[in-house]
C-alpha cells in the first residue's frame, strides 16, 4: 500500500477488516437502480448546456480488478456521466468528474446508517456523531466497546458523577476508536487527576467540524472551563471539505468492499472555504441536513454538480494520484488569494504543487479557527489548549530525518506568537523514541494499531499530564498541598443514584 493511502486508512479509522457485512446481488442491484435515477426535481444532464454524454466503457476499462463489483457496475451503468470541462491533459487516471460519479454512496449503506445499528449517527450541523456499537477493530482483533452518553459525550465511568471541568474536542484520536470506553486517554488521564474528563471526539471530523461541535456543546449544561481541541495529521484539509467521503472512498473501495455499511460515515457536513471571487474564508452549513437529504449522495448527477468546484478536495485528490486533472482556473484563482505561484510549465512536478498549495489552504483555515476558538473561549469566560499530533507526516518524517522542517510549522508558530497553550505531541514521541533502540516501524508498533492503543493512549496522558496539571486552577486534587486528615472523600465515594 502507499503512504498516503496508509495515511488515509488511520484517518478514517478503517481498520475495520472484520467488518461483516457483505452486499448481496440484489442489493448491488438496488444500489446501481437508486444511483442512476435523477433527484427530485432534476433532469438528466444530456439536454443541459456543457454538459456531454460519456463513453462509460471507457472508463470502466480503468478500474483495477482490486475495485468493488458495486464501483464497477455502478459506473458502467451511468449512461450520462459528464466530461471535465477543461482538463489540463488527456490522462489514463479518471478525471475529477469521474472521480465525482464513483463517490456515490450505495443506498443500502445510508439506509443502515439511518436507522442502525452502526457505528455514527447523523448530525444536521457536524455531519455525525457517534453511536452506540461494538466494531471489531482492537487489540488482537477483539471487538470494542464504544458507547456514547445523553449529553452526546462518549461514555466515561472515572468520577462520571461529577460534572467535568475539562472537555475535548476533536477527531478519532480524541474519540480514542479502536480501544474500549474505559481504555481512552481521557478515562487514564482522569484516573490519574482524581476528576472526570468530557470526550467529545468524533472519527473523521476536521479542524472545522470539532469546532462546530465546540461551540455548540459548550452552550449546553455539560459545557466545561477548560477546553482541548485536538489537531491530528490532515485534519486541516477535512475542514475545507464539504463532504468527507470523497476524500476517502478509494481507500475505502480497496480494502472493505461491501463490508462498510455498518460502519458508514463521511456525509456532507458544515465546512469552511475560501469564497474564489472575494478571498475571504466563508463559513458554510452542511448541503444536505437533514436525514431524508442524505440519499441525494446516491445521486451521480447531485455529486458532481455540487463538488465540481470544491477546490480542496480536486487538490487532494490529484495530489494523491486518485485522478489526472485539475481544472486550472480554480486552481489559479485559489493559488492568487494565498500568494502561490502554481508553476504550469512543468507538468512533473504539478502534483508536488497541488499538495503545497493544498497545505497553505488548509493550515490558513486553521489559522482563521484558531483565532475563532480563541475568541470564543475569551469571550465565554474559558480556556483553550491545542494539541498538535501527527504520528506520520511531523513524527516519522522528524524520526526518519531529524531535522526535516515541519510542512506545519506556521500553526506551531502561529501558536506561539498568539501566546496559546498548546501541546505538541510530536515532541514527545521524538523524545521518547531516543529512548529505544527500535526501528521507525517497531517504535510505532508499540503504541499504534492504526489508532492508539491502549498503551498509545496511557501515553498520551501522561505525556500531556504536566501540561494540564499546569494549567488548571485550583490544581487537580492529587496535586494539591493538603493534611490528607482533613480531605472530605465523600464526594470521590459518590455512587451515581
Amino acid at each position: 500500500m502507499r503512504y498516503s493511502d496508509y495515511v488515509m486508512v488511520v484517518t478514517l479509522g478503517v481498520l475495520l477488516a472484520f467488518a461483516t457485512l457483505t452486499a448481496s446481488t440484489h442489493n448491488i442491484q438496488d444500489r446501481i437502480d437508486d444511483a442512476s435515477r435523477p433527484s427530485e426535481g432534476s433532469s438528466q444532464p444530456s439536454g443541459n448546456p456543457g454538459f456531454e454524454p460519456l463513453q462509460s466503457q471507457r472508463y470502466s476499462d480503468r478500474l483495477s480488478p482490486n475495485d468493488s463489483a458495486t464501483a464497477r457496475e455502478l459506473v458502467t451503468a451511468r449512461p450520462w456521466a459528464l466530461k471535465p470541462s477543461s482538463p489540463t491533459r488527456p490522462t489514463d487516471k479518471p478525471t475529477f468528474e469521474e472521480y465525482l460519479i464513483r463517490s456515490v454512496a450505495p443506498r443500502a449503506e445510508l439506509e443502515q446508517f439511518a436507522r442502525g445499528p452502526s457505528w455514527m449517527q447523523f448530525d444536521p450541523e457536524v455531519g455525525y456523531v457517534l453511536r452506540n456499537y461494538l466494531p471489531r477493530e482492537g487489540v488482537d482483533g477483539s471487538f470494542t466497546i464504544s458507547t456514547v452518553q445523553a449529553n452526546g459525550a462518549r461514555t466515561s465511568f472515572m468520577y462520571a458523577h461529577r460534572k467535568p471541568r475539562i472537555n475535548t474536542y476533536g477527531d478519532s484520536f480524541t474519540q480514542c476508536q479502536q480501544v474500549n470506553d474505559g481504555e481512552t486517554w481521557q478515562e487514564y488521564l482522569a484516573a490519574h487527576l482524581g476528576e472526570p474528563i468530557g470526550n467529545y471526539g468524533v472519527g473523521g471530523h476536521g479542524v472545522y467540524q470539532a469546532y462546530r461541535r465546540m461551540i455548540r456543546q459548550e452552550k449546553t449544561a455539560s459545557g466545561a472551563e477548560y477546553l482541548i481541541l485536538y489537531i491530528w495529521g490532515n485534519d486541516s484539509i477535512r475542514s475545507l471539505v464539504r463532504c468527507f467521503r470523497t476524500m476517502a472512498y478509494p481507500v475505502m473501495n480497496r480494502m472493505y468492499a461491501g463490508r462498510s455499511a455498518y460502519m458508514f460515515h463521511g456525509n456532507f457536513w458544515s465546512n469552511i472555504e475560501i469564497d474564489l471571487d472575494t478571498g475571504l474564508f466563508v463559513e458554510k452549513n452542511s448541503r444536505l441536513p437533514t436525514i431524508e437529504s442524505v440519499y441525494r449522495m446516491t445521486d451521480p448527477q447531485w455529486m458532481v454538480e455540487n463538488l465540481r468546484d470544491d477546490v480542496a478536495l480536486q487538490l487532494h485528490a490529484y495530489s494523491q494520484e486518485y485522478i489526472g486533472d485539475l481544472n486550472r482556473e480554480l486552481v489559479d484563482k485559489l493559488a492568487r488569494h494565498l500568494n502561490f505561484t502554481f508553476d504550469w510549465s512543468q507538468e512533473s512536478g504539478w502534483r508536488s504543487q497541488a499538495q503545497a498549495l493544498l497545505d497553505r489552504y488548509s493550515l490558513g483555515a486553521t489559522r482563521y479557527i484558531l483565532e475563532k476558538a480563541n475568541a470564543f473561549a475569551r469571550q465565554n469566560g474559558k480556556k483553550l489548549m491545542i494539541v498538535l499530533n501527527d504520528p506520520y507526516r511531523v513524527m516519522m518524517a522528524q524520526l526518519k530525518n531529524p531535522g526535516t522542517p515541519r510542512y506545519d510549522q506556521e500553526i506551531v508558530d502561529y501558536l506561539v506568537k498568539e501566546h496559546f497553550t498548546y501541546f505538541d505531541m510530536n515532541e514527545a514521541h521524538l523524545l521518547d523514541f531516543r529512548k529505544y533502540n527500535l526501528s521507525h516501524s517497531d517504535y510505532a508498533k508499540l503504541y499504534l494499531i492504526g489508532h492508539y492503543n491502549p498503551r498509545g493512549n496511557h501515553f498520551f496522558a501522561f505525556s500531556i499530564k504536566d501540561k494540564i496539571v499546569e494549567w488548571l486552577d485550583p490544581k487537580p486534587v492529587t496535586y494539591r498541598q493538603r493534611d490528607d486528615q482533613t480531605f472530605d472523600y465523600r464526594d470521590y465515594l459518590q455512587v451515581p443514584q
